[in-house]
This record gives structure tokens, sequence and C-alpha cells, in this order.
């Protein structure tokens, strides 16, 4: 993985201004300081914030998570707006048989409000529907945390049902939402259409 001639990048290309280039260990330092501007916020609404404490702590989740992206167990790509990081978007688990993918998300509060999230996931969605990766998507995300909700809903999944007390977060149990989408490999995606800011 050190070798930077072995080195994989996936890059997705959204439009001038966004792309998204898969998970590298080069990048520990900028992931590091973005994940600290934005803990407290990040902490609201999901558990593993507290735990990043050095910089070595992102480098060790890059390092892990390039290994998984590479051999198809979880997909995981780092949001850059006009060559600046400013978020994530990823697949944390992949299931090869059953052609599943469950999405989890996160940007800079900077960059918010901007439709950013929206279109990283149909790009993901679009590109691994079409190559036959994924057909179910799914977004779990608590109740309470209304932005995640609203992304899952604008963006052509369906919620499916409500997981009680499924997710602990700061030393409570939350009731967790379950959104999907079925895309099947073939089916025409509009970007453009599917999304509604």
């Amino acid at each position: 993985m050190r070798d930077s001639d072995n080195w994989q990048d996936d890059l997705i290309n959204i439009d001038d201004s966004i792309t998204l280039h898969s998970i590298h260990e080069r990048y520990v330092d900028e992931i590091f300081a973005l994940v600290q501007k934005n803990k407290a916020c990040l902490r609201m609404a999901m558990d593993w914030p507290q735990y990043v404490l050095s910089v070595e702590d992102s480098r060790k989740m890059a390092q892990g998570n390039y290994l998984l992206h590479h051999r198809g167990y979880a997909k995981m790509f780092l949001i850059f707006q006009q060559q600046k990081m400013v978020g994530v978007i990823s697949f944390n688990q992949i299931e090869p048989t059953n052609k599943v993918a469950y999405i989890g998300y996160w940007l800079d509060k900077d960059a918010q409000g901007q439709g950013i999230i929206s279109r990283a996931l149909q790009a993901v969605v679009e590109k691994y529907s079409r190559e036959g990766m994924v057909r179910r998507f799914v977004i779990k995300c608590i109740v309470s945390n209304t932005a995640s909700n609203q992304v899952a809903l604008r963006n052509g999944f369906t919620l499916e049902g409500c997981l009680k007390q499924a997710e602990f977060l700061n030393g409570v149990f939350y009731d967790q939402n379950i959104y999907g989408r079925i895309v099947e490999q073939g089916d025409s995606l509009s970007r453009s259409a599917q999304y509604t800011p």
C-alpha cells in the first residue's frame, strides 16, 4: 500500500468542482484535520469520531478501508470541492451475494446546504448499480438526524421501517430509520432528474 506505483485511485468526476477520490493514506492529514474541525457536529450523529485522537488513528482507518475498498467489501470515497476535501461518502459494508450496500456520509459544516452529498450519493449509486455490484442500497440513520433523513428521501430512497433502539450513541439508545432503494443493472439514472434540492 505504501508503494505509490501500486496505488489505485477510483476517481469519480461529478462536475467541474466536485470529485470523489477513493480512500488512501496519502490523505490522512486532511482527513484528521476535517474530523477534528467537525467533531462536535459528527458526535451528534455518529459514535466513531470520539475515538479519532491522532493522525495515526486516521492512518489506521485509511489503511483498513483501502483494503476493504479494493477487495469489494466496502467502498470509501473522499469528497473534494474545488480540490479541497469536504467530506466522505461510503458503502460501510457490501454484501456481495445479496448485492446490498449500506451507505454512510458526512460533510464539513461549511459545505452543507449545497447538495454535495446528494450529488455524491447519486454518483456512487449510478456507478455501482451500472457495474452490477450493488442493486439494493440502504441508508440507516437515527430518527432525530433530520438532515440525513432528508438526504435519503430527496434521493429516491423509501422509508422501510423504524428499528427501535437500534443505535447506541453518546450513552443513549436511539430509534433508527431504515431506507432502501433498489436499482437494477441497466436502469437509466439521471442525477439531475433524481436530485431535488
